[in-house]
């Protein structure tokens, strides 16, 4: 997605009701305070609406697809309707099929396992680790990595250059994030799949940190699938989707033999079995599903369709203007980006404070403000290290995660929000950063299993 697609002129929508606005925390200074949920990009809260589906819902909760009483054939119902409301939600085309898994991490292992022998996959190590290390597991299959690019332009140009030397011509994969997990920058997905689609490769979109924020669409990105979690966008359950070109689905064997994935089942004469597979999406989803984890994503889907999306992009993006303005204020505080300053992002930031070490800032936030951020690598090593290659780091006296040989020991702090964050838990953030910048920890901490905790 290229940053012209945020628009400027739409109408600001208010926060949407999710679980857990109203918790109260532990201040180590004493007394409490409403949690201020700022780890978005990690797990997203349920939406209240998501959660009044479900447990509308279970009650009813049957076995799918085998069942002939009244809740199986009921639930195997709103399995299926789930199915045709992701479908919807994501533009899919006629041929394509969503695939129901676990997580983002599981779709695209999926993917993995059932390339043809001997694909090439392209993949920038600016990937998280979900995106960038399931394809070596096929010992057939080739990875070319890609140097970090510096403007969405050298990533175009770079793709370009790497399909154009590949040898030999046959099945090539690339793989590309819609918005960073890091830096929250919006990568060029339209730009990728035509350069993609101009040397015979295939394209897949891991939209964990898109889809909450943006409308993704297969049809209008032209990408051959698009992969994400459901506890991003705001459904809880441990389910994920896999959406796309169905052929190489078909084409090769079931990710998991056992029940649901088989048409038929039959002795040979030799004493083995024979097995017919199902052609559709139920080839790829073995065992009982998640039919609760699926209706979660499903209710997800209508709950961020009928609030508009241009409301939920349009306010998110004065969060952002708001929190990039307050941290500016800070100097001690660098932000880290790929694309600079003027690159379109949605709402997931990473920053050091120099004389910190970021685990203790972020023990700091949480122990005396009630803020809950992320600290570390976030499952995306070489992105970060290459972000904090030539940064300061201060490793403090607290919190220090071990550096291989050789090497500085770098972290960094992530802050991310999104439909259900309220003005209030930015302005909070804000405050804590400039006090504790300015005045220091009011606690003292220590180190407890890698972790920075209050002593």
């Amino acid at each position: 997605m290229s940053g012209s697609a945020v628009a400027a002129d739409r109408s600001v929508c208010a926060p949407l009701p999710v679980l857990g606005r109203d918790v109260l925390v532990p201040l180590v200074t004493g007394g409490e305070v409403d949690y201020a949920a700022l780890d978005y990009a990690a797990s997203a809260p349920a939406l209240q609406r998501v959660w009044d589906d479900v447990a509308a819902y279970a009650p009813y909760y049957g076995s799918v697809h085998r069942g002939a009483g009244y809740l199986s054939q009921l639930s195997t119902d709103l399995f299926e309707n789930s199915r045709r409301t992701i479908e919807e939600f994501l533009g899919c085309r006629t041929e394509d099929q969503v695939v129901f898994t676990r997580s983002t991490t599981d779709s695209l292992n999926l993917l993995a396992a059932v390339l043809p022998d001997n694909t090439r996959v392209f993949v920038f190590e600016t990937e998280h680790h979900a995106s960038l290390l399931p394809w070596e597991q096929r010992p057939d299959v080739a990875v070319t990595y890609l140097n970090a690019p510096r403007t969405p332009q050298q990533a175009v140009d770079t793709l370009e250059k790497a399909l154009a030397a590949r040898e030999p011509y046959g099945p090539a994969l690339v793989c590309v994030t819609g918005a960073s997990n890091v830096t929250g920058e919006l990568w060029p997905v339209r730009e990728l799949a035509a350069a993609a689609h101009a040397h015979g490769a295939r394209i897949v979109l891991d939209a964990a940190q898109l889809v909450p924020h943006h409308p993704v669409n297969l049809g209008e990105l032209d990408v051959d699938w698009v992969a994400f979690s459901g506890h991003k966008l705001y459904a809880p359950f441990g389910a994920g989707v896999l959406a796309g070109r169905a052929d190489w689905l078909r084409d090769a064997a079931p990710y998991l033999a056992g029940g649901g994935a088989s048409r038929k089942v039959s002795r040979r004469s030799d004493g083995g079995v024979d097995v017919e597979w199902h052609t559709t999406a139920a080839r790829h989803e073995a065992g009982s599903p998640n039919v609760i984890g699926a209706y979660a994503i499903a209710s997800a889907c209508r709950a961020l369709t009928e609030a508009g999306f241009e409301g939920l992009v349009a306010r998110e993006q004065e969060l952002i203007a708001r929190l990039r303005t307050g941290l500016a204020e800070v100097p001690e505080v660098t932000v880290l980006s790929l694309f600079g300053d003027d690159a379109a992002r949605v709402g997931v930031l990473s920053f050091v404070v120099e004389g910190w070490n970021s685990s203790h800032f972020a023990a700091a936030l949480s122990a005396e403000y009630g803020i809950g951020v992320r600290d570390g690598l976030f499952c995306a090593h070489p992105l970060v290290r290459t972000l904090l290659g030539s940064a300061p780091q201060d490793p403090g006296e607290c919190g220090a995660p071990d550096a291989a040989p050789g090497e500085k020991s770098l972290n960094a702090i992530r802050v991310s929000f999104g439909a259900g964050t309220p003005d209030e838990h930015v302005d909070r953030f804000l405050h804590a950063v400039k006090e504790l910048v300015t005045n220091g920890a009011r606690w003292n901490y220590r180190t407890e299993g890698g972790r920075c905790v209050p002593a």
